[in-house]
């Protein structure tokens, strides 16, 4: 995801601005100021101004720190891409790898130090915005209140509201952290200095342009690459640093916001609703990465608790600070008071000062109780120790019981504002993030399963050779088994190494929930769920680890099938139903209070489809698995598998949730959030808020609003068979690219995804187990990545426009015009069309392909080119644009001014890529070796040099894939 793509509203004239056209400067050190002098009045003045100030420093830097001559090449380069392109893709080729590897930072730097300030302002124009015109759940309110909802049925909605965000560790952010916090500290001081200026005037800025050249200094001075390549616990730490800030700003202002939104609209929601939680594919996704094994998931879920205890102790300490009431002038309730009597024998940790200091503050001797309950659950955890009712706490009700009975004392003793004030607020973050921060999901592929099972049925004796049974009488075994009572395997039972650490992990979900809580771990993901078969295979592990009983109504997890390919979208209902339709699997959803979650992948159907197939087919598959599941009497949570890039699913998330299809969206929703989108969403405490609220508005106003078709059924029959045909026809000419027999040597040639595995941005590898030299086993990340850095970017448009043509040639012209201003799900793919074909560029994309690939694979380039022209000449005939984003004209200047400054790195790329190819065999093994860990002296000049330019292209573009 991008910052072009971030969740603002669309008419904001700032969304995504920043980098303008240049003129030329007097200042010696201005190289790098790359925006042009406006009128102050200009809605966008104080961000050229600020984006010039810094490049002018980043200027200095690079005076000071390498010397002039690197200036003056950045200017030269400049000059050239914009008067003379091929003279500079000459002088880059001709170019010394050293020199390469500094301009492609200094380039890389900048973009990263005008990606931050765009953020600055992006947050300050919504902070001003939402001053004037109100946030988006007030705009959700309105529109409910224009419907008339009657408030007993916005009252059940709210009960509804599950909204969760799962951040994932999949590798597409490609800046570090210590990159990334420098990045923040810049942000924070430049607000700091804003701030003062606000409230005392004009100011000396003397000291905060010192600040900003030292970080500049220092952003400089840091090493963008990576020396090795992080393991699952450092992504838990890395999410763990989002989910932090969220826990101290952008979720407790959501959630009361979201609270004082339905209270307008006369519903009083509870402290201890859950509408917002937060979710964790970190350490437990082991669906093709080894590294995650129930020790790391032990750990992970370790490291998540030392930091929720942290930040609990700090709200806690809010509420010391301001609950100072007295019962020498307000009653407390008995409740309370025998609550506290108990805590205090039970704490003597509590100290005697804070008795003493305390005794007549009982809110705040209760608050200490609970902080010395906290601190005896991180010894507990610590320790491996049994839970002792009254000193610690297990899972998060006794914790929120607390809060509640202080809560509860309040509003019955003339505390009514504070119970509904900091005391609701600390409950309903705590109720949010619980102790844990993010629950965590555990996935796993299907095969994997059956491999556990095909050696315990073997043990048993009674089935001559699992592996040779068919879907339906593995089904009939399975479905059988679950229902029984006896166990299938025993602690000694022989398993390979490989089945006894997919079993172990069950066995690792029920000493977590045990030993944590039952909140850490909530579902488990079947990867590839092609059968009923592969959902009763996880079903009946989990009833040999004792998480799921059918004979007495427990079921400690949910089991999520994962509907990834094409077919298994449009089988998903049926699917759904046969599931359903087995009492003992409905038995487990009853227990599960009559949820069953389906999680839909984005990134793979793309890869194997196209945009336009993966996006119809999801789409319908949702209508689906909605009927079957009302057809049960179930409530269906969606759990969409988003990756950052519309290639993947990404774009928008507020138009993507209000394109569902009506009665999908009943309250409860997950999403992914991953790589570059986690940072550009949640870096900022402003940014962060907005996007949290922007996503829990949506889904409040689709579960009221969206419960209905839209349009009559018939006009909806005829845009059903009108995205038929563009999808069928769409599939045919995608299909007709990645089956080309030369695609696999084309794509390896003219992309840099050979050093994919060399940025060591994530611990899962880039392709899946047994993968061959082929794209079948590339994984979806990679596949973009390489697309992207060529400026090619196929998953993200190709067969769009043979299929949009193929409905034309049918006869649905007008049809199609008509979709495109009456559906949001059509006008929210054409969208994110049209943004990818902008970001296409195909002129440096054949600077690649002439450089790189061999001149009898250069008709792949052809196809590419012709679907591209096709493409771009079919939305606009719907859209009704001259040329593409005409009607976002800022937005297209600032990518076009983008291209000025990327243009040099995928020269330079072009030129390092072709020297790196050209080495001996010997360094080429070296230098691409699968996990090689080597300090910055042993790696090669020119493979740093190339990451550099990988790096500089990703910040750039705002995407790695």
């Amino acid at each position: 995801m991008t910052d072009l793509e971030q969740d603002s509203p669309s008419n904001h004239p700032a969304a995504a601005l920043g980098l303008t056209e240049d003129s030329p400067s007097n200042h010696p050190a201005a190289a790098l100021s790359l925006t042009e002098d406006s009128p102050s009045n200009h809605p966008d003045a104080a961000l050229r101004a600020d984006i010039r100030r810094i490049g002018t420093l980043l200027g200095q830097t690079l005076a000071r720190q390498e010397g002039r001559p690197l200036l003056d090449l950045v200017e030269e380069v400049r000059a050239l891409v914009r008067h003379d392109p091929p003279a500079a893709a000459d002088r880059l080729a001709a170019m010394d790898v050293t020199t390469g590897t500094k301009l492609a930072r200094a380039f890389s730097t900048y973009f990263h130090l005008a990606n931050i300030t765009e953020q600055v302002h992006r947050a300050r124009d919504l902070q001003r915005r939402r001053a004037r015109d109100g946030g988006w759940l007030d705009q959700a309110a309105k529109r409910i209140a224009e419907r008339g909802v009657p408030a007993d049925e916005i009252a059940a909605a709210a009960r509804r509201l599950a909204v969760r965000p799962v951040f994932t560790a999949h590798p597409t952010e490609a800046a570090r952290r210590s990159i990334l916090s420098k990045l923040r500290q810049l942000a924070d001081a430049l607000d700091a200095e804003a701030a003062a200026a606000v409230l005392y005037g004009a100011s000396d800025t003397t000291a905060s342009t010192r600040r900003f050249a030292e970080l500049i200094d220092l952003l400089w001075q840091t090493d963008e690459l990576r020396l090795d390549r992080p393991d699952p616990t450092d992504e838990a730490r890395n999410a763990v640093y989002y989910l932090r800030d969220l826990h101290a700003d952008a979720a407790p202002q959501v959630l009361s916001d979201l609270a004082e939104t339905l209270r307008h609209l006369g519903v009083e929601t509870s402290p201890t609703a859950r509408p917002l939680t937060f979710g964790s594919w970190i350490g437990g996704d082991r669906d093709g990465n080894p590294f995650v094994t129930p020790a790391v998931t032990r750990d992970v879920l370790m490291i998540q608790h030392e930091q929720g205890i942290q930040a609990t102790e700090r709200a806690m300490d809010k509420l010391i600070d301001e609950l100072s009431v007295s019962r020498r002038l307000r009653g407390v309730s008995l409740d309370l008071s025998a609550s506290l009597a108990k805590d205090l024998d039970n704490l003597p940790e509590v100290a005697p000062r804070f008795r003493k200091t305390n005794a007549e503050e009982p809110y705040r001797l209760k608050v200490r109780a609970v902080k010395a309950k906290l601190a005896n659950t991180r010894d507990r955890l610590r320790r491996g120790t049994p839970h002792v009712p009254g000193r610690d706490y297990l899972g998060n009700d006794e914790l929120i019981s607390d809060l509640e009975l202080m809560r509860a004392s309040l509003a019955r003793n003339s505390g009514q504002l504070t119970a509904v004030g900091v005391v609701a607020a600390a409950i309903r973050t705590v109720s949010a993030f619980g102790l844990q921060l993010a629950t965590l999901d555990v996935r796993e592929h299907a095969e994997k399963h059956h491999e556990v099972l095909q050696q315990m049925y073997a043990r048993v004796g009674e089935v001559d050779d699992y592996a040779t049974l068919d879907r339906n009488e593995r089904t009939k075994l399975l479905a059988t088994e679950l229902t029984g009572r006896r166990p299938l395997s025993s602690a000694d039972t022989p398993l390979t190494d490989s089945a006894r650490k997919t079993f172990d992990v069950f066995n690792t979900i029920r000493e977590a929930q045990d030993r944590f809580g039952p909140d850490v771990i909530e579902s488990y993901i079947i990867s590839m769920t092609l059968g009923v078969d592969d959902v009763l295979a996880a079903a009946v592990l989990a009833r040999e680890a004792g998480l799921v009983d059918i004979h007495t109504g427990r079921a400690r997890v949910g089991i999520v099938p994962l509907l990834e390919t094409p077919a298994e979208l449009d089988a998903g209902g049926e699917l759904l139903d046969e599931m359903l339709s087995l009492p003992a699997y409905r038995e487990i959803v009853r227990a599960r209070g009559d949820l069953q979650e389906v999680m839909l992948g984005y990134s793979d159907s793309n890869k194997e489809a196209g945009i336009t197939t993966s996006q119809w087919r999801i789409h319908k598959a949702q209508r689906s698995l909605r009927d079957v599941a009302a057809r049960h009497g179930v409530r269906l949570r969606l759990f969409h598998g988003r990756g950052g890039t519309v290639g993947r699913g990404g774009g928008p998330t507020h138009e993507a949730i209000l394109a569902q299809p009506y009665g999908t969206l009943d309250g409860a929703i997950k999403v992914t959030e991953q790589g570059e989108v986690i940072s550009d969403k949640y870096t900022l405490p402003a940014l962060a808020r907005e996007n949290l609220e922007l996503t829990v508005a949506a889904v409040l106003q689709a579960t009221l609003l969206h419960t209905s078709p839209s349009v009559d059924l018939e006009r909806l029959a005829r845009w059903d068979a009108t995205m038929d045909t563009a999808s069928d026809a769409a599939f045919r000419a995608y299909r007709s690219l990645v089956e080309d027999p030369d695609l696999p040597a084309y794509f390896w040639a003219a992309t840099p995804t050979e050093l994919l595995g060399q940025l060591n941005i994530g611990s899962r590898p880039a392709k899946r187990p047994n993968a061959d030299a082929g794209l079948g086993g590339l994984r979806a990340i990679p596949w973009v990545f390489g697309w992207t850095q060529t400026r090619q970017i196929v998953p993200g448009w190709f067969g769009v426009g043979s299929g949009l043509a193929a409905a034309r040639e049918a006869g649905h012209t007008e049809v199609l015009h008509e979709m495109f201003a009456n559906w949001q799900f059509f006008r929210t793919f054409l969208s994110n069309v049209e943004m990818m074909l902008n970001k296409t560029d195909l002129k440096i994309a054949r600077r690649y392909v002439e450089t790189l690939v061999p001149a009898n694979l250069h008709p792949i380039f052809g196809k590419i080119e012709d679907e591209y022209a096709r493409t771009v000449s079919e939305v606009l005939a719907i859209t009704g644009g001259e040329d593409l984003l005409a009607q976002q004209p800022e937005l297209k200047r600032t990518l076009g001014v983008r291209d000025t400054y990327l243009e040099p790195l995928h020269h330079l790329q072009v030129a390092l890529l072709r020297q790196y190819r050209e080495l001996g065999d010997n360094d080429r093994q070296l230098a691409t070796a699968p996990g090689a860990r080597r300090a910055p002296s042993d790696s090669t000049a020119l493979e740093r040099a190339l990451l550099t330019s990988v790096n500089g292209i990703a910040a750039g573009m705002r995407n790695t894939g």
